[in-house]
């Protein structure tokens, strides 16, 4: 902490090792190196820059929630604090350029990081110095799954805008309220955006499965080393026609890693998850399946979201996209702007929390007060950056530290 810089691998593993032993976590070894912890339904894997990432285990409540993520933080600095380890809750590193930050010995991000570094100008910064908040939420039918898709997917630039939390580069603004949505502009074309095809009449599995079918591959794992296949088809690969495993043909896993490796606003596996949230602090991190939840499990909130976008063209949903990470709230919409969406669908999700009677609607308190100020938590930063820190970035070190 006293260098503020980025840990080592050595240091990371001294970490979860330290984990591991004190609170009873089985170790996810790759050859000699550790490079993540599970336990039950949980698990604590690593991004390629060092980033910790915690899959937390499906659960009924959002007090469940809290109380997962809130062990975890203090999991976390039981062990890190002794090490003079922090932690930063913020979406992108905001002093380090990627050069300073190792990446993670994982022969996977080696083979994923060899192809996306050629795809696109800001795919270093993804996945080295990004860092994101996610909400997995499950659906009953295709039906509820394509209602759900397309109301989260047009919100997901509101959700962006309220979480805006990465507004320094290099030690300085860099001209965003989320520098880390805006890294994914830049990506990989191929596997991200806002998939359009999704408010198609005909859209439901079948075509997320022919898009999915599209996306180039990365690598598969055999007998316990991965082949790099980047840039590969899985069509061909459906037909035992991979070059560099010809005659062999995908298992159920591969597909499975396959749709991991596709990175649109929001993704479909066996659950719909929200990617357009950057990382907070505790209270943002509950905030996230508050704001979702009251909006996607309650039918009356649903209903809303999807009569309210029914007007939104292709068009208007990119430019919130794209606009967005730039100007966050304040951007004009519809002859208005997104802070008056955004007032509307937090009302709705706190009103479907109510109906859910468990008295979850309390994680919405820090939304609420960013629409009622109009202050995303990035301007906030910006503001103490340019006032209280005198222009110096090092403070928000300790400002977010977990």
């Amino acid at each position: 902490m006293g260098t503020l810089r980025p840990i080592s691998y050595g240091q990371i593993a001294e970490l979860l090792n330290g984990i591991a032993e004190r609170f009873y976590w089985n170790k996810i070894m790759e050859g000699d190196n550790v490079v993540g912890l599970r336990q039950g339904k949980q698990s604590v894997t690593l991004e390629p820059g060092g980033q910790l990432e915690l899959s937390g285990a499906p659960l009924e409540t959002l007090h469940q929630t809290y109380f997962e993520i809130y062990s975890h933080l203090c999991q976390v600095e039981a062990v890190a604090g002794k090490m003079e380890i922090g932690f930063l809750g913020i979406g992108f590193q905001p002093k380090w350029e990627d050069k300073d930050i190792p990446l993670i010995p994982k022969e996977r991000s080696g083979i994923m990081a060899k192809y996306l570094y050629k795809q696109g100008s800001l795919a270093r910064d993804v996945c080295r110095r990004a860092s994101t908040v996610q909400v997995n939420l499950d659906f009953s039918s295709e039906l509820d799954m394509i209602r759900k898709f397309r109301a989260s997917l047009a919100l997901q630039p509101i959700a962006t805008a309220l979480f805006a939390n990465s507004p320094f580069t290099k030690g300085k603004p860099n001209g965003y309220l989320s520098m880390r949505s805006h890294a994914w502009t830049d990506f990989d074309k191929n596997r991200t955006g806002m998939i359009p095809f999704v408010f198609d009449d005909s859209f439901g599995f079948e075509r997320y499965i022919d898009y999915a079918l599209d996306v180039p591959m990365f690598c598969v794992y055999r007998r316990e080393k991965y082949i790099d296949c980047g840039g590969m088809s899985f069509r061909d690969f459906m037909e035992g026609k991979l070059p560099n495993l010809p005659g062999e043909f995908p298992t159920l896993n591969d597909w499975e890693n396959h749709l991991t490796e596709i990175y649109p606003e929001v993704r479909l596996k066996k659950y719909l998850e929200m990617r357009g949230a950057d990382a907070g602090p505790l209270t943002m991190l509950c905030a996230l399946p508050a704001f979702w939840v009251g909006l996607l499990y309650d039918e009356v909130s649903l209903q809303n979201v999807l009569e309210m976008i029914a007007d939104w063209t292709p068009e208007e949903r990119q430019m919130l996209r794209d606009k967005v990470p730039n100007t966050g709230l304040n951007t004009p919409f519809q002859g208005g702007l997104v802070k008056d969406v955004a007032e509307s669908v937090i009302k709705w999700a706190k009103d479907g929390l109510e109906r859910r009677g468990l008295e979850e609607s309390v994680y919405l308190n820090g939304l609420a007060e960013v629409v009622s100020t109009g202050m995303t938590p990035a301007e906030k930063l910006l503001q103490m950056y340019h006032e209280k820190w005198a222009k110096n970035v090092d403070p928000v070190f300790e400002e977010l530290r977990y």
